[in-house]
């Protein structure tokens, strides 16, 4: 595993010419961020080798390799899921990956439900902490060259990256909200019970992604920070369709990209 993920780290090295500094993860109908970049190289997720392959509509599946917030970038327009057959292992593949290319810091969005008292649709909730209800990535052998056996996931996500952010929405007028994601398998939309279930575990938005990915790179020690869009809310009883959250994304996906810019710029 170790050597593949080398290799693939490799291959896209010398193939993109360029040495980020910062991985980005784009979700659901958020890949529009990656027309702010300045883009210096794409790479397809067909070419690469031993990389995982997008089957979802609204991700595009490629790495886009640029300037961002006067930043190195590499920005992951559609990511992997659990619910696409994936093993816990290949959808984290790329933030192992993404170690290896030279990155410091993750920023991970996604599109989620919320379930968090006062959450309307179109919010951004900065991530504070998870609840994973996906097959955790570490379970097997652990390659100690990644990191230790038993990580501590005490601050999942950097508290000096959430404070920062607070700091540039109130400069910029953007309205935030805080809460712990829960991240389930998918590939259904919850049931109003389960809604009401995820609120009473701690639960302040739901989706079908990130915390894995979260979970691997806090293995490899890089710092993350995350955000969800929140393009449905639960427990109103609301039916859910994924256009809808692909629509939703897309509009809030605005005030995101001015967040990860300033906040990729400030790092």
């Amino acid at each position: 595993m170790l050597g593949k993920i080398k290799n693939t780290a490799s291959f896209i090295l010398e193939k993109a010419g360029f040495k980020p500094q910062v991985g980005i993860i784009l979700g659901t109908g958020l890949g529009s961020l990656a027309d702010s970049i300045e883009v210096h190289a794409t790479i397809d997720y067909h070419d690469i080798p031993d990389f995982p392959v997008s089957t979802v509509e609204g991700h595009r599946g490629r790495l886009i390799f640029g300037m961002l917030g006067g930043k190195r970038v590499v920005a992951m327009q559609g990511r992997f899921h659990y619910y696409e057959g994936y093993a816990p292992w290949q959808v984290v593949y790329p933030v192992r990956v993404m170690k290896f290319l030279g990155i410091e810091t993750l920023f991970v969005s996604n599109a989620a439900g919320g379930v968090g008292d006062g959450f309307r649709v179109g919010d951004l909730m900065v991530i504070t902490d998870h609840i994973n209800l996906i097959p955790n990535p570490l379970v097997g052998p652990n390659i100690a060259e990644l990191g230790p056996r038993f990580p501590d996931m005490s601050e999942a996500y950097d508290r000096s990256l959430i404070a920062k952010a607070g700091e540039i929405a109130a400069r910029e007028g953007i309205r935030l909200q805080y809460g712990c994601y829960v991240g389930g398998t998918g590939p259904t939309f919850e049931t109003t019970k389960e809604y009401g279930y995820f609120k009473a575990i701690g639960g302040d938005a739901v989706g079908m992604s990130t915390t894995p990915e979260v979970i691997a790179a806090r293995h490899m020690n890089i710092p993350v920070f995350g955000v969800s869009v929140i393009t449905n809310v639960g427990l109103a009883g609301e039916k859910s369709t994924h256009e809808e959250v692909q629509i939703e994304g897309a509009r809030a996906a605005v005030n995101m990209t001015k967040l990860f810019i300033e906040m990729v710029g400030s790092l």
